[in-house]
């Protein structure tokens, strides 16, 4: 408390010495040794530039400043404000220049990697854009993977993410809103759309949520995404994310909006709903009857990760006179000597490959996959040969997992996996009546959610036959374009 006092009662204004402006740089940074205070003499008028070491790079702005310029013996006798406006307009010929007249705005311009030059005699100083940060390089996204289609990924470069997606919409109505959030990091975000198709009252209620968030940090997306969704406590995401360009692209050009952060490569898309979630980009790069094809059986992996260790549990405790006799018989030959009951043979298969899921994403890639892949193996083999859990329970767990991972949407696999544990208990205590009881509170739950405002469940509750083109499956492009064309005029 006792810096923050002393920080508030510094003051604001620039001084005209140089020798109080770089003390009070230092005093504010607090000796901080990369910040460089590099003086110099602009003819017989004294100078200094400051800069951080490792995000600026003022070696150009120094050359300049160290030439034999005419101009610098003139600066002499000009007035403070002509001295400025000399060195600003005829001397420096960065792309980026502009003007800081308070410590805040020069320690902003600092802090962004930005030069700032102050000379003896004003008070006024100049920055100069010198930002240069090593980046990672534009590469494949990892976690959204497809067979055909760009290979492109986003990076934590916030500027080289806007022009990824303004190289795909070169129109001049696609807006581009930017901001910092955030008390201490200051992160830059950026809020992009296309003027005349996103949803202005959907635009409103974005901002009206963005200049609300009140954060010492933020440090990536998820930190926007929690303070703008809707529903702060179900299971399903009402905020999309990627680290496509094309998705990202593809999303404004429908009418969405983007908001991309500084730091991250994950680009936050809203409104969502929940066809986006089981819509990928390769859809539209492929024939139209395969896509829809691929589309349901996302739809039917999404039921398989929810409701077969529930339907395994409810009709093997609950239901046995709906399994045919032989089937019947080999499971009881198969639980004969287990000694746990179905559900909490289930409830040890799921928690294990939980953890041998986790441990394969934080293992080294090179020996990750291997260790999930033969730690399943063994660990089922065992616990079957043990005696612990019965075949048919490891056989349910492994296409209970696949169906999982072939969701497109990493977060919507996060959501079933625990709602499968709340159906899991649902059917070991009530059986399928329990089971038909949840998923009906499962779905009055799903048509209760907004994303923004907007139906979560929109083309389906409330039912639209124009969305229906692009929901379930996917029309080809003919129709899609008579259908426009026909709803236009």
């Amino acid at each position: 408390m006792q810096n923050i006092s002393r920080k508030e009662g510094l003051q604001e204004a620039l001084p005209i010495l140089i020798s109080e402006f770089i003390e009070n740089m230092k005093t504010r940074f607090g000796q901080s040794g990369d910040i460089i205070y590099r003086e110099l003499m602009l003819g017989t008028i004294p100078a200094v530039i400051v800069y951080i070491e490792g995000m600026g790079d003022p070696r150009f702005l120094i050359e300049a400043l160290h030439m034999d310029s005419p101009l610098f013996k003139e600066l002499t006798n000009q007035s403070p404000d002509d001295r400025v406006r000399m060195l600003k307009e005829l001397t420096i010929t960065m792309g980026k220049v502009g003007e800081a007249t308070t410590y805040p705005e020069v320690e902003e311009n600092v802090l962004s990697g930005n030069t700032v030059v102050f000379i003896e005699g004003t008070s006024t100083s100049l920055y100069v854009g010198t930002e240069k940060l090593k980046q990672r390089g534009v590469e494949e996204a990892s976690s959204q993977s497809v067979v055909r289609g760009p290979r492109e990924g986003f990076t934590e470069s916030l500027r080289e993410n806007t022009a990824l997606v303004r190289r795909r919409i070169q129109s001049p109505k696609l807006r581009i809103e930017e901001s910092k959030v955030g008390e201490h990091t200051h992160t830059q975000l950026a809020v992009m759309y296309m003027d005349g198709l996103a949803d202005t009252k959907v635009l409103h209620e974005l901002r009206t949520r963005l200049n609300g968030i009140k954060l010492d940090s933020v440090l990536e997306s998820n930190y926007i995404e929690e303070m703008i969704q809707d529903h702060r406590y179900s299971p399903f995401p009402t905020v999309y994310n990627s680290e496509r360009p094309d998705v990202i692209a593809s999303a404004i050009l429908e009418g969405r909006i983007a908001i991309l952060v500084e730091g991250t490569p994950f680009v936050l898309v809203v409104p969502a709903l929940f066809v986006q979630f089981f819509q990928s980009s390769e859809d539209y790069y492929q024939r139209w009857d395969f896509a829809s094809l691929v589309r349901l059986l996302r739809y039917l992996c999404f039921g398989i990760a929810l409701l077969t260790p529930s339907l395994y549990i409810a009709i093997s405790t609950f239901h046995q006179e709906m399994l045919p006799t032989n089937l019947l018989t080999s499971l009881i030959g198969q639980r004969e000597g287990v000694p746990f009951p179905a559900f909490v043979e289930a409830v040890i298969m799921e928690i294990t490959f939980e953890i041998l899921r986790e441990a394969g994403i934080r293992l080294p890639k090179s020996i990750g996959q291997s260790v999930s892949i033969v730690g399943t193996l063994v660990i089922g083999q065992a616990a079957v040969e043990a005696g612990l859990v019965s075949a048919a329970m490891v056989i349910v767990v492994s296409i209970t997992a696949i169906a999982n991972f072939a969701l497109p949407a990493f977060n919507v696999g996060i959501s079933v996996r625990i709602l499968r544990f709340g159906l899991m208990a649902i059917a070991a205590s009530f059986g399928l009546y329990g089971m038909i009881i949840g998923l009906i509170v499962l779905a009055l739950h799903l048509c209760s959610l907004q994303s923004m405002g907007v139906p979560y469940m929109t083309s389906f509750a409330p039912i639209r036959w124009r969305s229906q083109k692009d929901a379930l499956l996917r029309l080809s492009r003919h129709n899609m374009k008579k259908y426009m064309g026909k709803a236009k005029s």
